[in-house]
């Protein structure tokens, strides 16, 4: 039978649709009772995104349309399955996972954020990964306490 009546692709161009798993953070996989919701809906997503690829007739575009759910589902099921979720802080005294703290930089700037766990972080959001580097300055840290990032000075004005 000829080629052209195959309706399968080669498999060079079948490798193409396999893509890279996304990478997993060295980190403790640490999240608030909200971003664990939040990994759950996106391992929903993916496992509705790819159930729906599966039902595509045309082989070639299955792979294509399967590819990137197939990844995020080994994702969030990887990131549901290790998620470690972090009670809300009792007290306000210091900064702690899931604390909102409020600081001033040097230049007179006044910024917000709360501390989290990797993949709900999301500064323009007003979130912070507690592995990044403001945070894991401010962790630990009280009302008053300055920390120096980048050769510029933070004070904490306020924890809630």
């Amino acid at each position: 039978m000829s080629v052209a009546f195959v309706k399968e692709e080669s498999a060079e161009a079948a490798s193409e649709t396999l893509l890279p798993d996304r990478p997993i953070s060295p980190h403790a996989n640490l999240v608030t009772e909200a971003g664990l919701k939040m990994l759950e809906a996106a391992l929903n997503e993916a496992r509705t995104a790819a159930e729906a690829a599966t039902a595509i007739e045309d082989i070639n575009e299955r792979r294509r349309q399967s590819a990137n759910p197939l990844r995020d589902l080994r994702y969030f099921t990887e990131r549901v399955r290790t998620a470690e979720v972090v009670p809300a802080p009792e007290t306000a005294d210091k900064v702690a996972f899931g604390s909102h703290v409020t600081f001033e930089r040097e230049d007179g700037r006044v910024q917000a954020y709360r501390i989290v766990g990797e993949d709900e972080a999301d500064p323009k959001a007003g979130t912070l990964s507690y592995v990044s580097p403001v945070a894991r300055l401010l962790l630990g840290k009280a009302v008053g306490d300055v920390v120096t990032l980048n050769g510029q000075e933070i004070e904490i004005t306020a924890i809630a």
